[in-house]
């Protein structure tokens, strides 16, 4: 490895933990928050969303979600799901209708975007708020980006770069589902 990568790597991974520790707070209630109202009551569900990476992640911590901790968790990545709603109802009103049919305000909703600006998303988000529906939000970029302001918790990641932002959304989340397993 030559000095150059080595100084990549070690200012890449500085980052990441300086970000995660900024959200140290967010993460104490976090934990709190899916303590309280997912392991403890079965019949609560999470659904967690998001476009492009974001949906990777979503994906990924869906199943952990599952796995790991027993709660019922689900996200929308279904190719003939997503194509079929944002044909009817358009791109910017798919996970919004998507949830009009899934959702009850017993359950709980995950968005995560990198930019915050996510036009699905913010809408999304509009309409769990009006339906008194749970929400907890995972952003990047600017500070007060539209979705940033709209969730009981409100994750969001000081950087410009998109692997930063991801990387970190991926480890609070799956953080959390560790210590929520060793402590529980």
């Amino acid at each position: 490895m030559t000095k150059k990568t080595e100084f990549f790597l070690d200012k890449f991974t500085d980052n990441l933990s300086k970000h995660i520790q900024e959200n140290k707070e967010n993460f104490k209630e976090f934990c709190n928050f899916i303590d309280r109202n997912l392991l403890n009551k079965k019949k609560n569900n999470l659904y967690i969303l998001g476009n492009g990476g974001s949906s990777s992640i979503a994906s990924h911590c869906a199943v952990d979600f599952m796995k790991v901790l027993g709660v019922k968790a689900s996200n929308f990545t279904d190719h003939n799901l997503i194509t079929c709603y944002a044909n009817d109802y358009k791109y910017e009103n798919w996970t919004k209708n998507a949830l009009e049919i899934f959702c009850n305000d017993r359950d709980t909703v995950i968005l995560i975007s990198s930019s915050g600006e996510s036009k699905n998303l913010i809408n999304t988000a509009k309409f769990l708020i009006k339906n008194k529906i749970n929400l907890i939000t995972f952003t990047g970029f600017k500070k007060n980006n539209s979705l940033s302001k709209l969730g009981k918790i409100n994750f969001w990641i000081n950087s410009k770069s998109y692997n930063e932002i991801e990387m970190c959304h991926h480890i609070l989340i799956v953080s959390a589902i560790d210590y929520l397993k060793e402590n529980n």
